[in-house]
């Protein structure tokens, strides 16, 4: 990879980050003034920025750390067991006019940590999936195939990736077909399913799970994928002690119109040539406690975020874990199917 890809001014914008660190895919980037390394930006300094101040207007020279680990280049012959030493996956080689001239990474012969996520993952796999007719007249939402298998079975890959190992699938529409998929292939985890006799919404279900899960769980729509560290979130949702977590992905949208703005008397205020909002919206996946399934009412249909209304007006702990636009892949509509298809089949390639 070039060592460009990994450079970002520290005057460009926080945004210009995110989107910088999803093309490079190593969670960091190095920050440069005059052209010359001055520190360093990571995924994680930006979720922090985001969760303390809300700012999406920042630069990277608001957010980055200035002590920086690197070494020089008569020094490169060290940068494994220094990447080692300090358990960073990329390392800036400078010369002696600190400039990057080369990056070092830890490369794919490594001895993977081994993730150990054992929380229990919920899937709401039960909804109509009208957005997505006429795939659904034939096929549950779930079983739509994104490439090779179905789109559960990527999502469930993903988090099995991760060390979870009991899954709960809540299933209504089509349910008997999700259920002989599951029991037809090799599989090294396990599948336990709560059957809904009526719609309840995409937090109603859960209620079928009372005395099925007594620890933190994962609770997931069936047409997403998040390609983000669960481990990560859930370490950061008994971090902050909450109740519920809701993963918010950044989202940018450029509106195609002049938007103008009237004031009281029926004049012109302002005027913005396609402006672009952003703004974090719900992916649609939560870290939860226990005590909300066995809280729930049972068959009360209802939606999950009506649930975390309920919870914030008594007061109770409800956090947020922000992740990039590119790290959520939604497959909801007919566009965004195609859209997560080639994305996935472009990482397998």
């Amino acid at each position: 990879m070039d060592v460009q890809a990994f450079l970002i001014d520290e005057k460009a914008t926080m945004l210009d980050a995110m989107a910088q660190l999803d093309a490079v895919a190593k969670k960091v980037l190095f920050v440069t003034r005059d052209d010359r390394f001055v520190g360093a930006i990571t995924d994680g300094d930006i979720r922090r920025w985001i969760l303390k101040k809300g700012n999406l207007e920042a630069k990277v020279e608001d957010i980055a750390n200035y002590e920086p680990k690197f070494l020089p280049d008569h020094e490169e012959k060290n940068a494994r067991a220094f990447m080692k030493q300090y358990a960073i996956e990329a390392l800036p080689i400078v010369n002696e006019d600190h400039e990057i001239i080369a990056v070092s990474l830890w490369n794919e012969e490594k001895v993977k940590v081994k993730k150990n996520l054992q929380v229990p993952v919920v899937v709401m796999a039960g909804g109509l999936g009208t957005r997505l007719y006429p795939y659904t007249k034939i096929l549950p939402k779930p079983l739509i195939p994104i490439g090779e298998i179905p789109i559960i079975e990527h999502i469930v890959n993903r988090f099995h990736q991760f060390g979870s190992t009991q899954f709960h699938l809540i299933v209504n529409h089509k349910k008997n077909m999700i259920k002989a998929y599951f029991n037809e292939i090799d599989k090294p985890y396990e599948v336990s399913y709560a059957d809904e006799d009526q719609p309840l919404g995409t937090g109603g279900g859960i209620s079928l799970l009372k005395g099925k899960i007594d620890s933190t769980f994962i609770l997931t729509n069936c047409d997403i994928l998040i390609e983000e560290d669960y481990e990560k979130m859930v370490n950061y949702h008994h971090s902050e002690r909450n109740l519920i977590t809701m993963v918010c992905s950044l989202k940018n949208v450029k509106i195609p119109y002049g938007v103008i703005e009237i004031n009281e008397s029926g004049e012109i205020e302002a005027m913005k040539e396609k402006p672009e909002l952003r703004f974090f919206t719900n992916t649609g996946m939560y870290i939860v406690e226990p005590s909300v399934i066995e809280e729930m009412e049972d068959h009360q249909a209802i939606g999950f975020p009506d649930i975390i209304e309920r919870y914030k007006a008594k007061g109770e702990r409800i956090g947020v874990y922000p992740i990039s636009e590119q790290a959520w892949m939604d497959m909801g509509q007919l566009d965004e199917m195609e859209n997560m298809r080639k994305r996935l089949e472009g990482s397998h390639e």
